[in-house]
């Protein structure tokens, strides 16, 4: 059974950075290898939508709200997957989910962390 822990989020004034992490527990290393990973952020009031992902081969897309600002990576000797965030803007605040994706199972989603971009 797959687990995902985000963690990082926060508040930040306009303008800056964070680093966001997921941590994948209950798999192997060579599973997660083999796995799609995304994130995900859903504001106040709208709906949950794709920030980026990254496939097993390492193939990224990004939304076009945060491409060129974002940057999704993952470190498969950690089961980890990273977003890095920068020239936040308030438009960003949102809840912040992390995605685990494999053909045959079930898609795994972690909790969640909040990121606020206010001054």
């Amino acid at each position: 059974q797959v687990q995902l822990v985000e963690s990082g989020g926060g508040l930040v004034q306009p303008g800056g950075s964070l680093r966001l992490s997921c941590a994948a527990s209950g798999i192997s290393r060579s599973i997660f290898s083999i796995s799609d990973m995304g994130w995900y952020r859903q504001a106040p009031g709208k709906q949950r939508e794709l920030v980026a992902s990254i496939t097993s081969g390492g193939t990224t897309n990004y939304a076009d709200s945060t491409k060129g600002r974002f940057t999704i990576s993952r470190d498969n000797a950690k089961n980890m997957a990273y977003l890095q965030m920068n020239s936040l803007t308030p438009e960003d605040t949102a809840v912040y989910y992390c995605k685990w994706r494999r053909s045959g199972a079930l898609d795994a989603w972690g909790q969640g962390t909040l990121v606020t971009v206010s001054s």
